[in-house]
């Protein structure tokens, strides 16, 4: 068997539960993981697979094979790299397996081997507009934000600002409207300076006024589904998918949401009627779903904005869900969100040598 990579580290039995091969990636980098019982090929497990199955609440204990396709394109020996490059064009696929008759495998074919590019381009690119809250003061980085506001922190050889235009880009985007306040006079100096290829309109709170109360700025100007995103995250999915969600779903607010686990040092104990023992697990591990700060939303949902007032996101969706708006949750993985909101977490990023951000590249 021949790969590019690491003998094993995308290659998982179909036993394992949903929850360990959404690790799995998230630890080796791939968002499609290889399936061999012992050394017979069984299938393809996509991020989206699991996806969906977070999405339909289906017990992350279960094993893979609960919910696996059987309908993934493999290639056969007798192909020719052409016809491999075409199949991986088509599907988008990170990797290509080829399988032979008696459904061993063969060797494994990367996109950046064929292609020379880190992964595929999107599945659909999209023209829609993109909300950046920009205007926060960054608390939670000082005494760097002292200096620069949060939007410019860098990020390799650019602003954090830059990176998410340069992503909303790669999708089709070309439409941002930026939210600023703390150091606005800074941002739109660097911003309009770099003379980027996009339309970028600043739109300047004259105080504070929460995630929501800032998107009351566009009331008039935002006519069509759009994004919004705090401008200290980074989601590292084809954003094509999570449209294609928000429209199937019909939703009026999509959240996206990562997968966040927090282990439990101590043996945990659960009880029942006068007091008696019913389960004991030693050191678990919970999995709760974390707001990104990344969602798509309707632009009649501005009209629900009030205006002058500091409204937070989370309570204009609250306020949307009482009144029996559709709101979904799109998920991702615990490392496909990328927070530079605090210190740990960004020096965390600048000691890897930014290889967690360039990793969707």
């Amino acid at each position: 068997m021949e790969t590019t990579a690491s003998h094993g580290e995308f290659i998982i039995s179909p036993t394992i539960s949903i929850l360990k091969a959404l690790k799995l990636m998230d630890q080796v980098g791939h968002k499609l993981l290889l399936v061999l019982d012992g050394k017979k090929y069984k299938g393809l497990l996509s991020i989206g697979d699991i996806q969906r199955a977070i999405i339909n609440n289906i017990d992350l204990d279960k094993p893979i094979n609960s919910i696996m396709r059987n309908d993934y394109i493999v290639a056969k020996p007798t192909d020719t790299i052409e016809e491999i490059k075409r199949m991986m064009m088509y599907i988008r696929s990170e990797f290509m397996p080829v399988i032979d008759e008696n459904q061993l495998l063969n060797r494994v074919y990367f996109w950046q081997e064929l292609f020379g590019e880190k992964k595929p381009e999107p599945a659909v690119k999209f023209d829609l507009p993109v909300v950046i809250m920009a205007g926060g003061i960054g608390s939670r980085l000082r005494p760097l934000t002292n200096v620069l506001p949060k939007p410019l922190i860098p990020i390799g050889n650019k602003t954090m600002l830059e990176e998410i235009f340069e992503r909303f880009a790669d999708h089709g985007c070309n439409n941002f409207y930026v939210s600023i306040n703390y150091k606005s006079d800074l941002i739109k100096y660097y911003i309009n300076n770099l003379k980027l290829p996009y339309k970028i309109s600043f739109f300047e709170e004259n105080k504070p006024m929460g995630t929501a109360g800032s998107i009351s700025l566009f009331k008039g100007l935002v006519n069509q589904t759009f994004f919004v995103t705090n401008c200290d995250i980074l989601i590292d999915q084809d954003y094509s998918e999570i449209l294609d969600y928000h429209n199937k779903q019909k939703n009026e607010v999509t959240i996206v949401a990562a997968l966040k686990h927090f282990p439990i040092a101590y043996g945990t104990i659960e009880t029942g009627n006068n007091g008696n023992l019913t389960g004991l697990t030693e050191k678990p591990e919970v999995t709760f779903k974390i707001n990104t700060g990344m969602y798509i939303l309707e632009p009649h949902l501005i009209d629900e904005i009030p205006g002058g007032t500091v409204t937070d996101i989370t309570d204009l969706i609250w306020h949307l869900k009482q009144k029996n708006f559709k709101v979904g949750v799109f998920p991702v993985s615990q490392n496909s969100w990328i927070d530079i909101g605090d210190w740990k977490e960004y020096l965390s990023i600048i000691e890897k040598g930014n290889t967690q951000i360039r990793s969707s590249k």
